[in-house]
This record gives C-alpha cells, structure tokens and sequence, in this order.
C-alpha cells in the first residue's frame, strides 16, 4: 500500500474518531466530567482533528514533491494523535470506567506533544528543500 493510501485511511479513520468523540463529549460527557477532564477530552478531540486535516494536506504535498520529511511528519502526526490525543481521552474517562489507577498514563502525553511538533519541524525541513520552479 502507498504512503499516500496509508495516510488517507489514517485520516479518515482519525476523522471518524475525533469526530465522534467530539459528539460524545458534547452530548455525553458535558454532564459527567468536571471542567478540568472536560477541557482535557475536548483538547484531545482539538489536535487530532487538527492533526487529522494535517495528514491529509500531506497526500497531495508528498504526491507532488516526493519528500520523505513529509512521510516522517505524517508518522510523527499519527503518533501524536495516539500518544497525545488518546492519552488525554483516556485521562479524561478514567474514573468513569473504574480506571483510577490510569493516570500513569498522562506520562506518555508530553511524548504525544514533541511528536507532534516533530512532524511540523519535518515538514519544515522538507519545505526548505522543494527546489523552486
């Protein structure tokens, strides 16, 4: 499978995912978390959607200039969209489903973080390297 179809079923699915957990938390999860957990979902479903529209800017970029920061970054996005994202969704639930001793899992957020900032430092980089025409 191309790293072009990988990215967008990865958008896509992503898409799917922060999107219905967006209306979960809206209509759901509004009424059983504190505004502290709230915020944290809601930031979770904020950059993986961000992310999401990131990736999929990155198929037609990467078609045209062939730059592999491109791919890094697409793989830097979605692996902050799990560590970042999802950590902060599970935080978020944790006491909902009897998971209290989940929070150990906010140490893999900051990771999340510098992925994601990895991945607009790579497409930085590639930027910088498309010859001009």
């Amino acid at each position: 499978m191309s790293i072009q179809k990988k990215f967008l079923v990865l958008a896509g699915l992503s898409g799917v995912i922060s999107v219905s957990l967006g209306a979960l938390g809206a209509h759901t999860l509004r009424e059983r978390l504190d505004e502290k957990m709230m915020d944290a979902f809601n930031k979770g479903v904020l950059y993986e959607f961000i992310h999401t529209l990131a990736l999929l800017a990155l198929v037609p970029l990467y078609d045209h200039y062939k730059q592999k920061t491109f791919v890094i970054a697409g793989w830097c996005w979605v692996i902050g969209m799990v560590l970042f994202s999802g950590s902060l969704y599970l935080l978020s639930v944790r006491e909902l489903l009897g998971w209290e001793g989940l929070s150990v899992i906010g140490i893999v957020t900051p990771f999340g973080g510098v992925a994601f900032i990895a991945g607009w430092l790579c497409l930085a980089i590639g930027g910088t390297r498309i010859k001009a025409t």
